[in-house]
């Protein structure tokens, strides 16, 4: 069993297979990864031509595809900046904004913490007094919504940083089309569609601090498979319906999977759950052993579980929990 300093490792981050290879090294190949909220059944888009990866990203196919996403999202295209993932974005505005001190909840994602503190702001936890407030809606791990309004009425004193990683799930929640003035929203490709490895975000903000950004960014921001995958990804409105209405049904069949095993479901969106279970440590470390790995959060009875991808995926998740119920 792993020692908690490797336990660490996990709480972190998800995707860790490297280190549960080296802190499991029994456990049967190939791994099971539930350790993320990342669609398991990606958009099949074309990976980019030998053509377009020898030569430079053209500026107007950027342009393109900032245009695209706009619809999309339903933003203005003079507000979005596509950025090579939005982790990218996350280090780079604190730098743009430079205010002092920043409310982020506890528990969400830990890369908004480290890039304000790394920018030399002081972190609270509730928004009195704090120039900027970094909200993810919905929140990870427990799925949590702020209220819109909120929002709203924050960005009229304050920078106020949505970031909504998992809005695809509640599109009722966006904020895209509003951001600008103090209020900025992020926008990940990776999740929703499946391919986190392409690297491609979107920072939705007002004109000003887009152009600012782009500064930042210099002259070619995104790499062709990027720019590939993203153009063709976005114009396929269809696919992302039935994946919608399938990731529904797939997250139903994970609370029903789960809810055997004796864990209650408590928080998530369609692409991840959040469970409450005593025996979280122990739990992760029996699935662990059994080549699946789901994301635990120490000094928590917490466990995240992604879906899994296929029936296949689900009867070796449902045989790893056996006997816990």
């Amino acid at each position: 069993m792993p020692a908690a300093a490797a336990l660490d490792v996990f709480h972190r981050h998800g995707g860790r297979i490297a280190a549960a290879r080296a802190a499991f090294p029994d456990a049967p190949q190939p791994w099971l990864d539930l350790s993320t909220g990342i669609n398991p059944r990606p958009f099949p888009a074309r990976p980019p031509s030998l053509a377009e990866r020898a030569r430079l990203p053209d500026p107007e196919a950027v342009q393109a595809l900032e245009t695209l996403a706009a619809g999309v999202f339903g933003a203005p295209a003079e507000r979005v900046c596509a950025v090579p993932g939005t982790d990218v974005a996350i280090r780079l505005l604190p730098r743009l904004l430079g205010v002092a001190r920043v409310a982020i909840a506890a528990q969400t994602y830990g890369g908004h913490a480290e890039s304000w503190r790394a920018a030399g702001a002081e972190i609270v936890r509730t928004t009195d007094d704090a120039e900027a407030w970094v909200v993810v809606n919905p929140n990870n791990p427990d799925g949590a919504i702020t209220a819109p309004d909120a929002l709203r009425r924050s960005a009229e004193t304050r920078w106020t940083l949505f970031d909504e990683a998992f809005v695809e799930m509640a599109p009722h929640a966006s904020l895209a089309a509003e951001a600008g003035g103090r209020l900025v929203v992020l926008r990940s490709f990776g999740k929703f569609y499946g391919l986190p490895g392409v690297r491609l975000g979107f920072v939705i903000a007002d004109p000003e601090l887009i152009a600012a950004m782009r500064a930042m960014l210099g002259d070619w921001p995104i790499a062709a498979g990027a720019l590939a995958a993203g153009l063709e990804a976005y114009a396929d409105r269809g696919w992302a319906q039935r994946t919608r209405r399938r990731l529904a049904r797939d997250a139903a069949k994970l609370d029903r999977t789960l809810a055997a095993a004796g864990l209650a479901p408590a928080g998530g969106t369609d692409l991840f759950r959040l469970v409450e279970a005593p025996a979280a440590t122990r739990i992760f470390e029996r699935l662990a052993q059994a080549g699946v790995l789901c994301r635990p959060f120490v000094g928590t009875s917490r466990l995240r579980f992604g879906l899994p991808g296929r029936p296949a995926d689900f009867h070796r998740l449902s045989a790893a929990l056996g006997g816990l119920a």
